[in-house]
């Protein structure tokens, strides 16, 4: 969508506070023990305090209110009675929400407690690259680019970009034109950013693999080669200078 009155603004402002702080109470929130339905539940009751629908139960019949992924999951993990948080998982939760008719969406990846697993170092690389990369960003400038600079980063930080995971245009709904927004350089992508959109950009920073697969639950994706996966996300509105960062309320640079 785009940005085309001081109510649009507020708005997508609001949906997005309702996002960034579900994600940072859900974060802090999280303990060793708690299964990842607790979580998802918990989550839930602060988006349903703001009147906001989550997103991908609302769209799409997930069956459960935000994402929740641990470990070689590196998107759209189902929350579980069965599952429990350990000890080192590298854990990414994604909320995403619908409010008054408006979409945000915002994510990140943390190590929970002792980083035994030492995967700390690419939690910050996902952190800082895509801080980076939204930095970049600008009405004219190619989407191709932006992936080129967030695949060249990885690379420089010994990693690798997965390249069936992309950000998209969101706004009105969940997933909006453009529909894909790589962490890749994809030189057939000709479309450029315009100012006044509203876009989630995330990293998808990986210790291996360059493609996650479709998980037997139909709803999760993974690795499958034991590959472990960061992602950050937030959701801005493009502009000529610095862009508008929605749900820098989260925190998730610190």
């Amino acid at each position: 969508m785009f940005i085309e009155s001081p109510a649009d603004l507020e708005k997508m402002r609001r949906v997005s506070e309702a996002v960034g702080e579900t994600l940072r109470q859900m974060r802090e929130y999280v303990q060793v023990g708690m299964t990842t339905k607790e979580v998802d539940e918990f989550g839930y009751t602060i988006l349903q305090s703001y009147g906001a629908k989550p997103a991908p139960n609302f769209v799409y019949n997930f069956p459960a209110w935000t994402c929740i992924s641990i470990n070689q999951e590196a998107a759209h993990g189902v929350p579980s009675a069965e599952v429990r948080f350990c000890e080192g998982d590298l854990v990414n939760i994604d909320v995403s929400a619908e409010l008054d008719g408006y979409f945000a969406d915002n994510g990140g990846s943390f190590v929970l407690g002792q980083d035994h697993q030492k995967l700390q170092p690419l939690v910050d690389a996902s952190r800082r690259i895509l801080q980076r990369a939204i930095s970049q960003i600008r009405g004219g400038v190619r989407i191709a680019d932006l992936g080129r600079f967030i695949q060249n980063e990885a690379k420089k930080s010994g990693y690798r970009v997965i390249k069936n995971l992309v950000g998209h245009g969101i706004g009105k709904s969940l997933h909006e034109e453009p529909t894909e927004i790589p962490c890749f350089f994809d030189p057939q992508n000709k479309t450029r950013f315009r100012k006044n959109s509203v876009v989630a950009v995330e990293t998808f920073i990986s210790t291996r693999a360059s493609k996650v697969h479709e998980q037997p639950n139909g709803w999760t994706f993974g690795t499958n080669d034991g590959s472990f996966v960061a992602q950050h996300e937030h959701t801005i509105v493009v502009t000529d200078g610095k862009p508008l960062i929605l749900t820098a309320a989260n925190r998730i640079w610190e």
